[in-house]
């Protein structure tokens, strides 16, 4: 695997989602055994406890949390293949998703314009995540809820065989379908660096969010990260 892509440089990230964009769905729900679904259901419970809110959903892909969350929802992404199939995906279920394509490491919206910010399985592709953080917090209203779904190294007693899987299956069945061997060679090495847990709700208070909570979910083979940002004033 390359270095420029270990390093997460933003052009080598955007390539590497482009190449798999026509293959990303199919490879979740194979990769995952289905999780994946579940996993942003329990996204789309959290939100829709908000009244009416506007929601944000950062490296929104091919839209499947934006459109399982609902209306209200923009989708923006770096990627425009990814974005394309989102677009598609919108109009085969007949559900509007505006899309937007944006960096999120320089969000183009105004400060406190959201009240829900979500991202999918895209902050650990973060080139800076101090700075990535930053921007979803800096959009957020005050009061308004920031969720991260995740990857997560696995813990419990079934961790040998879901830290295995991870390891060893992504790359693998990867390969075969997407015809990408780099793309899911990178997948179980980004998901061994990146902050994890408590690491992670550290960096999360640091970008200046409050009641920060993760909730490990199958096993912990993903995680459920929380925080509010604070009212205007507060500390």
């Amino acid at each position: 695997m390359r270095r420029e892509l270990l390093n997460k440089q933003s052009s080598e990230i955007q390539g590497m989602f482009g190449r798999i964009a026509h293959r990303y769905d199919l490879l979740n729900r194979t990769l995952s055994l289905g999780q994946d679904v579940r996993w942003r259901r329990a996204v789309a419970r959290r939100v829709a406890a908000i009244h009416h809110p506007r929601v944000l959903d950062v490296c929104t892909g091919t839209g499947d949390l934006a459109l399982t969350v609902g209306g209200g929802v923009v989708g923006a992404d770096f990627c425009l293949p990814m974005l394309e199939r989102a677009r598609l995906k919108a109009r085969r279920l007949r559900r509007p998703l505006p899309l937007c394509a944006a960096d999120a490491l320089r969000l183009p919206f105004a400060e406190a314009t959201f009240d829900v910010v979500t991202v999918a399985f895209g902050i650990r592709n973060f080139a800076d995540l101090e700075v990535g953080l930053g921007e979803l917090v800096r959009v957020l209203r005050p009061l308004g809820l920031l969720l991260v779904l995740e990857f997560s190294r696995p813990r419990g007693v079934m961790a040998p065989l879901l830290g295995w899987w991870v390891r060893h299956v992504p790359p693998r069945v990867g390969r075969w379908l997407s015809g990408d061997a780099e793309a899911y060679d990178y997948l179980p090495a980004s998901v061994s660096t990146f902050p994890e847990g408590p690491t992670m709700c550290r960096g999360l208070e640091s970008a200046g969010l409050t009641d920060v909570t993760v909730r490990p979910l199958t096993g912990g083979v993903a995680s459920l990260y929380e925080g509010t940002r604070p009212a205007e004033g507060a500390r």
